[in-house]
């Protein structure tokens, strides 16, 4: 298992379902309340250490809250599209900081160290991907959770479909595949794409310079721009993890992140 990694984790402000996501609130076990930068922070500190995290942000409110509970920030371009992006605009800052580096979403504090882990292995391993992701098959209350966002006409979290090579066919902030509701254990057949990635540092600088495809505009996911201009996206896949890796995509998400840093003692 490879350890020469480090995680950048983006973050910015000007988010249009939820402005000013990062800094907000989550109350954890024992009534403690950090920001989600800050949580999101103490994940990638437990996977590669805080000298081997950067928060990259292109806004002074996130850098000073990062800087007050002693994070590292590098400061990014406004015109940054995407967290890829901005990882990539941080490497041009930060230079050769590792072989593998790993785009911690902001938004996905509850990612297990393991996943991370997996990642960085995976892409050592396979010299034709771009970059690994993960893929975490449905426990039947996520997949409520995922459907209900749906109905509500709310963007939950994302989905993925991929093929027996574990290479990534699409992903979609629906919930994919369509499943009639005559299949029994439909949760079984959906994978959750956890907003995590592993690249090599020319990928990110390559993926930087290509101009934004027309399905990752469609459907605001900037992984899929790799996938459209036919380069292959490792899959990770998980079983059902022991707790449900939300994301906070809408503040109607807090309560639902909140009951599980509660059931997980998480202060």
């Amino acid at each position: 298992m490879a350890s020469d990694f480090a995680i950048i984790i983006p973050a910015r402000f000007a988010s249009q379902r939820f402005p000013g996501k990062p800094l907000a609130a989550l109350r954890g076990a024992g009534g403690q309340v950090r920001s989600l930068i800050q949580r999101s922070w103490d994940a990638a500190q437990a996977i590669a250490g805080s000298a081997r995290t950067w928060v990259a942000t292109d806004d002074e409110r996130i850098a000073e809250a990062v800087q007050s509970f002693g994070g590292q920030v590098v400061l990014t371009p406004e015109t940054c599209r995407n967290g890829t992006e901005r990882c990539a605009a941080a490497l041009d800052v930060l230079g050769d900081i590792a072989p593998i580096i790993v785009n911690l979403q902001g938004d996905a504090p509850l990612t297990p160290d393991f996943v991370v882990r997996d990642l960085v292995s995976a892409l050592e391993a396979d010299a034709d991907a771009v970059m690994t992701t993960p893929a975490v098959r449905c426990s039947e209350t996520l997949y409520h959770h995922l459907v209900a966002d749906q109905k509500q006409g709310r963007v939950g979290g994302t989905t993925i479909v991929f093929n027996s090579a574990r290479t990534a066919l699409y992903f979609s902030k629906r919930v994919i595949p369509h499943i009639s509701e005559t299949v029994v254990d439909a949760h079984r057949h959906v994978h959750l794409h956890l907003g995590a990635y592993a690249y090599r540092p020319d990928a990110l600088r390559a993926y930087a310079a290509t101009p934004p495809s027309s399905i990752e505009q469609l459907e605001g996911l900037e992984q899929l721009r790799f996938l459209e201009t036919g380069q292959r996206i490792r899959v990770v896949p998980f079983d059902p993890i022991e707790w449900d890796c939300i994301e906070l995509n809408n503040p109607e998400d807090i309560p639902a992140i909140e009951e599980v840093l509660r059931q997980r003692g998480m202060r």
